[in-house]
Order: structure tokens, then sequence, then C-alpha cells
């Protein structure tokens, strides 16, 4: 007998920021997965039962949520943000991939969020109003230099680019050398945008330029976005300025 399995974005950690869609699909599930923070979001009913697990284990989560699914379950993993930006969704459409047959029969579907970045962006602006790209600075899943070189890749390219997991304690200087690698591709003046928490009670949005821009002005609940040559500021006297990327783009490749 197989189940059901929703994939659920939380959104970026504002309870008004979840969906409705969201919400129905919480109120359906009986069994939830999830990283510890992010379930402790949800207020649960008596029946409902939570499987915590640490942030690095979204494999395994997802193996065990498809298990309980495979057997009649009604699952949900919940994720932050959005499922689907460097999120849970991909974890569990690899363990369908690879795993049993039966966990290709379950009923599944992903439930979108609000990311990061969007939460970010709106914050500061519109830094998003052109193309755009997100890039995860961890290299638990690539290697470094790959990374260097998709970074050089945008610069020249002149996307805006949002930043996820810009540092942690295994890898505080990556951040830093991301910013030196854009400053010999980018003018120093293009503004950077640190947005930590945006829409808690601890939410803290910076804006700076790229020549001042530093990795301890960031943590692991900070999402930065990076403007492009065309990105422009709308100083304001005593508030950060507005950030927007116009519409068109009068670059030349």
């Amino acid at each position: 007998m197989s189940g059901r399995l929703t994939v659920v974005g939380l959104g970026p950690g504002n309870l008004g920021q979840i969906t409705p869609e969201a919400l129905d699909a919480v109120r359906e599930a009986e069994d939830f997965f999830g990283y510890i923070p992010y379930l402790d979001r949800l207020s649960l009913q008596p029946h409902q039962r939570r499987h915590a697990s640490d942030n690095r284990e979204e494999l395994s989560r997802a193996k065990e949520a498809l298990r309980l699914a495979a057997a009649g379950g009604k699952v949900c993993v919940v994720s932050g943000g959005d499922p689907g930006v460097f999120a849970m969704a991909a974890a569990v459409c690899e363990a369908i991939e690879n795993g049993p047959a039966e966990w290709r029969d379950i009923d599944f579907c992903v439930v979108p969020g609000v990311t990061a970045m969007l939460a970010v962006a709106a914050k500061a602006g519109a830094p998003l109003g052109h193309d755009f790209c997100a890039i995860s600075l961890s290299d638990n899943l690539k290697p470094w230099p790959l990374i260097e070189k998709r970074l050089i890749a945008a610069a020249e390219a002149g996307f805006v680019m949002a930043f996820y997991n810009p540092v942690s304690k295994a890898r505080p200087h990556q951040l830093a050398t991301a910013f030196d690698v854009l400053r010999a591709h980018l003018p120093g003046s293009v503004p950077v945008i640190f947005g930590r928490a945006a829409g808690r009670v601890d939410e803290r949005i910076r804006v700076v330029p790229l020549s001042d821009a530093a990795s301890d002005m960031a943590d692991m609940a900070t999402c930065i976005i990076v403007g492009s040559v065309e990105t422009r500021l709308i100083e304001r006297k005593g508030q950060e300025p507005i950030v927007y990327s116009p519409r068109s783009s009068k670059r030349e490749s």
C-alpha cells in the first residue's frame, strides 16, 4: 500500500510568509521529517508525529520519510524557504531515483515557499529586477574551484548573484575568498546586500559596496545579494538605500 509524501517550504521564518497551500499540506499530514528548527515552526496536533534530525542528514531523512510513505503513511518533509532551492526537494528526488521501485509509486508533490533571496530582495527593494542567479558557497557537495568558476562567469555575464550558505565554522574563509574573486571582475561600487533573518524579529539588512564587503558581516542565517554593474541605489536620509536592478540592460557583452 503506497501513501503520500509532500515536501513543504515554510518560507524564511516569518509565519505570515507560509503559503495557504503549505498550511493545508501540514494539516493533512501525520508524520513530519525535518531539521529541528524548521519543525519547531509548526504547531502540530496530538496525532501528528515529529521525526527530527540534524541539518546535514538530508539524504537519510529523505529515505526514512520515503520508507514510511511507501508503507501507507501521510508524510510531510519540511524545509525552510523554498524546498527546491538548495533544500529538501532535490534530496527526496535523488532518493526516489536511486531507491526501490515502490518509492516511485508514492503520491509525491512539492509545495513551494518563499526562498531567502526573495525575502531579502523585498526588504532591500528590487535587486533581482533583471537577470540573476543563485549560488551556494558550500563546497560540501561540489569543489571550491567550480564555485569560483561560476562566480567569475556570473560576474562577467552581468548577473546579480544571491549567495546561499555563505559561511560556517568549517569554512569561515570562503566568503572572503568569494569577495576577492568578484573584486577582480566587478567595480568596488557594486552594492552588496547582507540580509540576516529576513522577516524575523532579529532581522538585519545591511547594504555596503563590494569594496567594503567582509566575511564577518555574515553568518549561516544570512543570504547575500551581490548586484551587477547595472544595479542602482536610491539614497535615503537615515535609512538603508533602496537597491534595484533596472528592468532593461544597456551593458554590451
